[in-house]
């Protein structure tokens, strides 16, 4: 059973996805990180600083920090399988003053402002919808030859010229009008921001505000059989039947629901660095400014064989436990994992391929690019929420 609980205390939204009892995502939002998370948003800013010589340019979008766009930002968007991408100078595609439709790609920082894009990208339950591109692609969770061409297919057919767009994984086995109807919508959607950024005068605005991590979550995880959700605030309520889903149970209760389903513990535990697991050996947690870095130990794990079994039973265990804290902790960017050594290239290439599989189950994109020489794993995962506690 998947349920949704989003518990309101004290000005701290907690967000909580639970499958059979257990956490399986978490996230925490005040009002400061609302208002501080931009990622998604589309905005209408003005080009204020080129720099030649980082090939980039400031742009004021209406926040704080000025944000920051590189010219392959800029260019139109190319599939670079088949066409190759061409050089060109900053100067030469944007001018000081210049009014430009941009969507945020990672928020600011305390150093840096937004990065942001003329890439824009508009989700929807089983399609993304990328204007002013033809590049159309599918999600590599679809592994069946046949389904990835009939999809392709049914989008390339149905698409406006000089469109492009991503098929989600949720749009395996969908009927051809569930994915037709989900891309009109989205198109709907581009037609409204296009009007409004022409109508925007020659100021820094908000055009478009992206779904919130409820409507993210909801959007999600209904074709997953979210069975329930559960909030104990009246706003909270409101905006959840707003969004239509006629299947989804949606309950309000004045109870403090950690409280009610006995969350703390889980919660507590899901913050700590060192993360024991099942046979004995732990892993530990550490975030660096450029990377996080996740190391595995034996621990009190002897074993019952030999030292090349017992090492890749803990590393064995330790995948299936690392995926699942990426996803309940949101953990985003490089991530080094320093496996306990194995000796055998057969143990290497299971670990690698497990860890592929068990993360299947996370929404987010992830991309394991496998070993290192120096024997370490590295990966990638796109933040859900981007300012996540």
């Amino acid at each position: 059973m998947i349920e949704l609980i989003v518990n309101k205390k004290n000005d701290i939204k907690t967000i909580c996805l639970i499958e059979n009892g257990k956490l399986v995502e978490f996230y925490e939002e005040s009002e400061d990180s609302i208002k501080e998370r931009n990622e998604g948003n589309i905005y209408s800013g003005i080009v204020k600083d080129i720099v030649p010589g980082m090939q980039a340019a400031f742009v004021d979008i209406g926040l704080e920090k000025s944000s920051f766009i590189h010219v392959k930002d800029l260019m139109p968007q190319v599939d670079e399988k088949i066409e190759e991408r061409k050089d060109e100078k900053i100067n030469n595609i944007v001018k000081a003053g210049e009014k430009i439709l941009v969507q945020v790609q990672k928020d600011s920082n305390d150093k840096k402002g937004a990065r942001i894009s003329t890439h824009i990208k508009i989700t929807g339950k089983y399609v993304i919808l990328m204007p002013n591109t033809k590049i159309v692609t599918i999600s590599q969770k679809i592994e069946n030859e046949k389904e990835r061409e009939r999809l392709i297919n049914i989008i390339k057919n149905n698409l406006p010229e000089n469109t492009g767009a991503i098929i989600r994984t949720a749009g395996e086995g969908k009927k051809e009008q569930e994915i037709i109807k989900d891309l009109e919508k989205l198109q709907k959607q581009w037609m409204q921001i296009v009007e409004k950024f022409k109508k925007s005068n020659n100021k820094p605005q908000l055009i478009f505000n992206s779904p919130s991590i409820v409507e993210k979550i909801i959007i999600d995880m209904s074709e997953k059989k979210l069975e329930k959700v559960e909030v104990n605030d009246i706003e909270e309520y409101k905006a959840i039947k707003k969004l239509g889903e006629e299947n989804l149970k949606i309950e309000i209760s004045e109870e403090d629901l950690i409280e009610k389903y006995d969350l703390q513990k889980q919660i507590e535990k899901m913050k700590q660095r060192k993360i024991w697991l099942n046979c004995g050996g732990f892993i530990t947690i550490d975030s660096t400014e450029a990377l996080v870095a996740i190391d595995v130990n034996s621990g009190k794990y002897t074993g019952k064989s030999t030292l090349e079994e017992t090492i890749y039973k803990v590393n064995y265990e330790a995948t299936i436990e690392i995926a699942k804290q990426l996803r309940l902790r949101d953990i985003g960017g490089i991530i080094v994992i320093d496996y306990i050594d194995m000796k055998k290239q057969e143990h290497k290439e299971k670990i690698e391929k497990l860890l592929k599989e068990v993360l299947k189950q996370d929404r987010a994109k992830t991309q394991v690019e496998g070993f290192t020489k120096l024997n370490l794993m590295e990966m990638t995962r796109k933040h859900i929420c981007s300012h996540n506690s």
